[in-house]
C-alpha cells in the first residue's frame, strides 16, 4: 500500500471519524484547523477515489465518500516506515526517544506499566 500524503491523511482522518461524508463536510472539518480552498479539497478527494483510497456513492445531488483503507493499516505502514528509516528498525529506540522528549504524566506511566505487565503475561502464556 502506498502511504497517503499529509493532505490525504487529513482527509482520511475526517472520514474515519465521520464516514460517509460529503466533500463539503470534509472541507468544513479541515477548515477548522487550516486554511484550504474548497476546490483543493474536492480535487484531492477525487484523486483519492481514482487511486482506490475512497469510494463514492451518489446521494441526491452530491456524493458520500467512504474510506477503502483501514486506519489501522495506514498507521501500521507509517509506523513501520518511521521505525525502519529513523530508528534503524528498533521500535524500542522509538519508544525511548518518545518518552525522553516530554515528561510523561503519572497516568501515562501507569498505563505503560500495565501494558508492559500484560505483554509479559502474554509471552509467558505462549
Amino acid at each position: 500500500m502506498k502511504e497517503p500524503s499529509e493532505a490525504q491523511l487529513e482527509i482520511l482522518q475526517v472520514l474515519w471519524e465521520h464516514e460517509p461524508a460529503t466533500v463539503r463536510f470534509v472541507h468544513e472539518k479541515l477548515c477548522e484547523t487550516k486554511d484550504v480552498q474548497y476546490t483543493t479539497t474536492l480535487k484531492q478527494i477525487q484523486r483519492m477515489e481514482e487511486k482506490g483510497m475512497l469510494s463514492a456513492e451518489k446521494s441526491g445531488k452530491s456524493y458520500l465518500y467512504s474510506t477503502k483503507i483501514r486506519e489501522s493499516q495506514v498507521k501500521r505502514s507509517m509506523f513501520n516506515r518511521l521505525v525502519d528509516s529513523t530508528f534503524k528498525g528498533s521500535a524500542m529506540d522509538l519508544v525511548m526517544h518518545a518518552l525522553g522528549q516530554a515528561k510523561p504524566s503519572d497516568d501515562e506511566l501507569e498505563a505503560l506499566r500495565k501494558w508492559l505487565e500484560a505483554k509479559k503475561k502474554e509471552e509467558n502464556n505462549e
